[in-house]
């Protein structure tokens, strides 16, 4: 029945008790000894060897009965086995949560409680073990040992009703007690481990100091993406003050800068960011969150700065630190997800970032460049797919094509643009067979409707517009009116519900779909007013006004139109929508365009319309009062 012990335990000097005490304080030594070590490689293997030799000890204590005076030696061992396992894996498995409840019964076996034991998982184990313990007081330490690292497992994996019923048991609290569990972990007082104990690798008194500074933070975090500022600011300077390693105290100073800005200190919030930024390695987020900081207080040169330094900081490979042997607070704490303040993305995402930051504040020469850049970093890699969604952080594929060409254009790269729609319809070009049916789908609500015919449209339009700057007239009426038959094929048959979609922040299809047809039939009819095709100008402006109300660049187009033909009634009637117009509150404001169509209306918007609703006053309105 009984495994056989592989230490010597018939040497006369020590029991067999002392011998696996003394093998384990070895194993511990040689643990610490490692992780000091500067070679990380001799430190693997060492650490590798402990393990090992934990995992043998441990197999050796568990194949004999379980006893009351080997059990604190053998807790011990689980203890330290669990704590090497978890800081070289770097965080938690489940198996770690059945060694703990393998411990937990053992007690019970040496106490002659026999199974079944509670049906309530671990939980209930833990219930059951430490009320029955409290008659051995020999095992409380390391039990409380066993605990802390139940608590870190369940902390790191967010069971944390659970983590609260542990620890108000441990502090010998009812289940209605308080559930805060910055409290109860204060309140967490791990018996002192005996002078002559076996070593371990990280007590519970150390467990407990790292999961309160997790425990502090991780609250922190969640109040801050909750909105509740206050209380977040409490808990991250809870958070900063604790047992806090220099990369997590990294992430807390730039939670702390987040805060701060979003309660309307921004000086504040920049010291905090300027000390996380001299805080070594991880870099991102506080850059990120200097950006946002810039941009809020207006500093538009320090804000592209700061996204230029975060370009980098992304592109840079950090050398991986070598772990300490324990559990730290970093593995106890959530991968940031894209609404936390500590989610800086990818390169790509940062460089979309920048090119697009530039395009939107008419610096279109950077623009062009970081597009470019961008382009030659997105395409190195697999093709990209179109129909997957973007990534939290940043918009369609399609989408980054079409924001390049629309800088390129305003850059007067007109050539390089149609290089760029080139290689998107490459890549688009074996959708447009399936535009109906994926339409028809759409309408009839077995899927969202597909943004692929707003791109390939797009894609006509900006080809349109760079052969506009080339001047080749006959190729930009081709191209606008390409466009505009790929958008009439693709308007849904019940447009006037409308439909739902997560197109890029808060833009619907439809809307764009309006305004991309506005735009084709404006910039077709100001070729046509070029060649003095006025009729046809006429045409397309009147049309413009119709399939998009909102779009006042197709009214003033027309009223210019109108007035050239010497039309004076009916310009007169468009200038009285346009005025009208200009005095009412904004609507819809909740909706916005993508990048690359605002970019795209800037260049066919007449300019200053108040100036021309002014002269229109002047030169419509008085010659008819006389």
């Amino acid at each position: 029945m009984f495994h056989e012990a592989p230490l010597d335990c018939s040497a006369t000097r020590a029991s067999c008790l002392d011998l696996w005490k003394e093998k384990n304080d070895r194993l511990v030594r040689q643990s610490k000894v490692a992780s000091d070590s500067d070679l990380s490689l001799r430190q693997q293997q060492v650490t590798q060897d402990a393990l090992e030799g934990l995992r043998e000890l441990l197999h050796s204590l568990q194949g004999l009965p379980a006893a009351v005076p080997v059990l604190p030696l053998e807790l011990t061992v689980i203890c330290n086995f669990i704590t090497l396992r978890a800081s070289l894996a770097q965080g938690f498995t489940e198996d770690q949560g059945q060694d703990i409840q393998r411990g937990l019964e053992r007690v019970l076996e040496a106490q002659t409680q026999l199974g079944p034991w509670p049906a309530h998982g671990l939980r209930g184990l833990w219930d059951f073990t430490l009320h029955a313990s409290t008659l051995m007081p020999e095992l409380l330490p390391a039990l409380h040992h066993l605990a802390g690292l139940q608590a870190a497992l369940w902390l790191s994996s967010d069971h944390l009703g659970d983590l609260a019923f542990l620890l108000q048991t441990l502090n010998g609290s009812q289940s209605g007690d308080s559930e805060d569990l910055l409290l109860l972990l204060k309140t967490w007082s791990p018996p002192a481990e005996e002078s002559d104990a076996p070593l371990t690798l990280q007590d519970a008194r150390g467990l407990r100091d790292v999961l309160l500074t997790a425990c502090a933070f991780r609250q922190g975090l969640q109040e801050l993406i909750t909105g509740n500022f206050p209380r977040a600011l409490n808990n991250l300077h809870e958070a900063a003050l604790g047992l806090c390693p220099r990369p997590v105290l990294v992430q807390v100073y730039t939670a702390l800068g987040t805060c701060l800005r979003k309660m309307g200190n921004p000086q504040r919030a920049l010291l905090y960011l300027l000390a996380a930024l001299k805080g070594g390695s991880g870099w991102g987020p506080p850059l990120l969150e200097a950006c946002r900081l810039y941009r809020q207080l207006g500093d538009t040169a320090a804000e592209l700065e700061s996204l230029e330094l975060l370009v980098e900081a992304l592109g840079v490979t950090h050398s991986s630190e070598v772990p300490q042997l324990l559990i730290e607070v970093k593995l106890l704490l959530p991968q940031p997800n894209p609404a936390s303040p500590l989610h800086c993305g990818t390169q790509s995402q940062a460089k979309h970032l920048l090119a697009s930051r530039c395009l939107q504040i008419g610096r279109v020469e950077d623009a062009a460049e970081h597009y470019l850049d961008l382009l030659a970093l997105l395409t190195d890699g697999p093709e990209p797919r179109f129909s997957l969604p973007p990534p939290p952080a940043g918009p369609y594929m399609p989408e980054v094509f079409l924001e390049a060409a629309a800088a390129l254009i305003q850059a007067g790269r007109a050539q390089d643009a149609l290089t760029v729609c080139e290689e998107l319809l490459n890549r688009t070009s074996s959708l447009i067979p399936k535009m109906h049916q994926l339409w028809e789908d759409a309408r009839k609500g077995a899927r969202e409707p597909p943004h692929c015919p707003l791109w390939i449209s797009a894609t006509y339009l900006l080809q349109g517009q760079a052969w506009v700057h080339l001047g080749a007239q006959k190729e930009a009426v081709n191209e606008f009116s390409r466009c505009l038959e790929l958008l009439f094929r693709a308007i849904p048959e019940d447009k006037e519900e409308g439909i739902a979609s997560n197109c890029e922040q808060g833009c619907r299809p439809n809307m764009a779909l309006q305004q991309l047809q506005a735009a084709a039939l404006i910039s077709r009819g100001l070729q046509w007013a070029a060649s003095g095709q006025d009729a046809k100008a006429l045409q397309d402006f009147l049309l413009g006004v119709q399939m998009c109300p909102r779009n006042q660049d197709a009214s003033f187009h027309l009223l210019l139109t109108l007035k050239r033909l010497d039309r004076r009634d009916e310009a007169t009637a468009v200038w009285r929508r346009l005025e009208a117009q200009t005095k009412l509150p904004q609507e819809d404001a909740t909706w916005s365009l993508p990048l690359y169509l605002e970019a795209y209306l800037s260049l066919i918007r007449p300019p200053d319309r108040e100036t021309l609703l002014e002269e229109f006053r002047t030169s419509l309105l008085e010659p008819c009062e006389l």
